[in-house]
């Protein structure tokens, strides 16, 4: 069975199950309770990325609950 990843309520950065914090904004503010997944890997050109507020490469939740 995989292990649920973690999405930050504040960036809706995608984290290894076993965070503690976020690893892109550092809240501990960690769910579970997440819906949708999208990869930014140029944010600086990323129309989805400026419309998100996300300013680092990585995974991101659609949806934070």
């Amino acid at each position: 069975m995989a292990e649920s990843r973690l999405a930050c309520r504040e960036c809706h950065y995608i984290n290894h199950a076993d965070a503690q914090a976020c690893e892109n904004c550092g809240s501990s503010s960690l769910t579970e309770d997440w819906a949708g997944y999208v990869v930014i890997t140029h944010p600086e050109q990323s129309e989805i990325a400026e419309e998100m507020n996300v300013r680092e490469p990585g995974g991101y939740a659609l949806k934070v609950r």
